[in-house]
């Protein structure tokens, strides 16, 4: 399987949800929707979750250096 980007699965999610929408899918045409929005919800949250993990910040110190620290989101 190719890998996939997040924006790709972010568009595949935005298309499902505006199917979803729009109300004109039978019932097994909109769980198949369903789905397939779940799996790209959860690939998209997956994404976003890795690069959270990588984000780091730049602190400057009193002496004027700069030193990274890894990004700790205030509910943690």
């Amino acid at each position: 399987m190719a890998v996939e980007k997040f924006e790709t699965a972010l568009k595949k999610l935005e298309e499902v949800v505006k199917k979803l929408e729009g109300g004109e899918l039978s019932l097994e045409d909109s769980l198949k929707a369903f789905e397939e929005g779940i799996k790209q919800a959860a690939f998209c949250s997956k994404k976003l979750n890795e690069a959270e993990k990588r984000v780091e910040v730049l602190l400057k110190q009193k002496d004027g250096r700069f030193v990274t620290e890894r990004f700790q989101p205030k509910d943690e």
